[in-house]
């Protein structure tokens, strides 16, 4: 449930040139942990994602060294000697930032609005992925348009990703709809191309139980990576009063935010919505890599790089 939202103010909507300007961060130095200090942010992108976007070639005999995970098992039993399999790299991988700007995500509490942590996040994945030479598109939930929703189709060079930052730092011409994300995860199903990598930055504070089977669907052919958009509010309230908050129908509830067992429910709540959240994630195997308003993204983004790529490390 979200906090209503008043129209927002000069200065909370994204500029263009600061997320032009977070090129730069997609190639500085890590600061996410002092193992990675030496690891850019594109170098890390890539490293997590390097097994993406590759054809299988052949398989030849084990080296010393191989990747175990590698292994041809059917060509081991077969030859009764060990292979792993050999890929190639596509010449050309799609990356679609799937965005949630709807004006639920005009809210913040600490640092910025949760739009703006998310255009922001999207310009850093967008840049690091064309620094690959990946080709980038994206998806943009929430606009003013009649639809509700727009789509850039993934292209070479920086085509695509000029239009979708354009996007969605271009002032809203009508206030914009919320767009359900289940019915967006079926549009990328049939507008993305098999095998692509898809991020999903977006407001997941709500029963995340319509997206089980649009995700499920995906995961089928793509690479899909869940980035939810947070501010702190969201998960503890302060003491301030009688607030009237607004659900995602439009309801109205009013707190008592001064009475300790209200926090608590408020809090329990938002706890058992993101781990419904992560029960899904984790039973498709789906990342999740969490932002915040109150935390730089540039930093977040790459600590949760810094997980997955541990993750898929060879122990």
């Amino acid at each position: 449930m979200n906090a209503t939202a008043s129209p927002a103010p000069p200065g909370i909507h994204p500029r263009l040139d600061d997320l032009i300007e977070l090129r730069h961060q997609a190639v500085a130095l890590g600061v996410a942990s002092r193992h990675l200090v030496n690891t850019s942010f594109s170098g890390l992108y890539a490293s997590v994602f390097r097994g993406m976007g590759l054809e299988y070639e052949e398989a030849r005999e084990y080296r010393p060294g191989d990747d175990i995970r590698q292994m041809d098992w059917k060509v081991t039993a077969r030859s009764r000697r060990p292979h792993v399999k050999v890929y190639r790299e596509e010449r050309e991988r799609e990356v679609v930032l799937c965005v949630d700007t709807g004006p639920h995500m005009r809210f913040g509490t600490q640092g910025t609005f949760k739009s703006v942590q998310a255009a922001r996040a999207t310009a850093l994945l967008g840049w690091a992925a064309n620094r690959n030479h990946d080709r980038v598109g994206g998806l943009v939930l929430g606009t003013g348009g009649r639809e509700g929703v727009d789509f850039y189709r993934p292209t070479r060079g920086r085509r695509s990703l000029w239009r979708l930052l354009h996007g969605l730092s271009a002032e809203p011409s009508a206030p914009g709809t919320r767009y359900p994300l289940d019915q967006a995860l079926k549009m990328l199903d049939r507008a993305a191309s098999t095998g692509s990598v898809i991020f999903v930055i977006a407001d997941f504070n709500f029963d995340p139980q319509p997206l089980e089977v649009p995700l499920g669907r995906l995961r089928q052919r793509h690479s899909v990576i869940l980035v939810p958009v947070d501010d702190p509010r969201e998960r503890e309230l302060p003491p301030m009063g009688r607030v009237v908050f607004r659900g995602p129908s439009g309801e109205k509830i009013e707190v008592d935010t001064d009475d300790v067992r209200a926090r608590a429910a408020y809090a329990e709540r938002w706890e058992r919505t993101r781990q419904a959240l992560l029960n899904i994630a984790g039973g498709l195997g789906l990342p999740v890599i969490p932002i915040d308003t109150g935390e730089d993204v540039h930093r977040s983004l790459q600590r949760g790089l810094e997980q997955l790529n541990r993750m898929h490390r060879p122990q």
